[in-house]
């Protein structure tokens, strides 16, 4: 397995793509440490991957706080010797959430800013220091959304977007260190997507037909396997990319 002896930390893994990353880690031989804000959520998840033989700790972690990214972080060293990789993966609960550039509340873009945006300089930030000890690597999940713009979901758009350009200038500026830097874009089938599909079941071919693969990702066996494989030696002269996995829905 290709991340034997490595531990990995997720945040935003208790539901959809989170989790899909976390169980495919474990599956390849990772120790991962489980975070999300309620730490109900994310032991479900730790105990799904001990179930499954992996080893997983959980632990609460709101990237939004310095503070708690910092404790997370030092909860994983604690329980796994080191940390090997760092995936945010966390976003707003506004994220999703359509609305008129003219009519953004300053909650939603605040919040937006908070989770995505500034969550992602906590994570390299506070992962800094483990990261470079162990030659480490950092994947942020950003979105399609920030490459091309999407209508109604302007202050995502803007977050996703501007991850990627951070993304870039870190991969610079840590390569030096032995460190790498990657992103994500992907589209897969989520339990918000669900919800969309049960409330408009005609969009799930709409959707579907967009990809040149013809199908929707799923959460662990196609976006979590991409993460895996930028977590993993056999990407160890990749960064400073974003990876597309729509199933060609978005190419570049």
């Amino acid at each position: 397995m290709s991340l034997n002896g490595l531990s990995v930390l997720v945040t935003g893994a208790a539901q959809g793509v989170g989790r899909g990353i976390a169980l495919a880690a474990a599956a390849e031989g990772a120790a991962v440490a489980v975070t999300a804000r309620r730490i109900e959520a994310a032991q479900a998840v730790a105990d799904e991957i001990a179930a499954r033989g992996g080893r997983a700790t959980a632990l609460t972690c709101d990237v939004g706080d310095r503070a708690s990214v910092e404790a997370a972080i030092a909860g994983t060293v604690a329980a796994f010797g080191k940390l090997d990789g760092l995936v945010h993966n966390a976003v707003s609960g506004f994220s999703s959430v359509p609305v008129a550039i003219e009519d953004v509340p300053e909650d939603n873009w605040d919040d937006q800013m908070r989770v995505s945006f500034r969550g992602t300089l906590h994570c390299a930030q506070a992962a800094f220091p483990a990261l470079r000890a162990s030659g480490g690597t950092l994947v942020v999940l950003t979105s399609n959304a920030g490459i091309e713009g999407n209508p109604s979901i302007g202050p995502y758009s803007a977050m996703k977007g501007a991850q990627r350009g951070f993304i870039k200038s870190l991969a610079r500026e840590w390569g030096p260190l032995g460190i790498r830097v990657n992103g994500i874009a992907p589209v897969a089938l989520t339990p918000a997507m669900d919800k969309f599909f049960e409330l408009h079941p005609h969009m799930v071919p709409v959707i579907s037909n967009r990809a040149a693969l013809g199908r929707i990702g799923d959460c662990e066996s196609d976006i979590g396997a991409g993460v895996a494989f930028l977590l993993g030696p056999q990407s160890r002269f990749v960064s400073g990319q974003t990876l597309i996995l729509t199933g060609g829905a978005y190419m570049l």
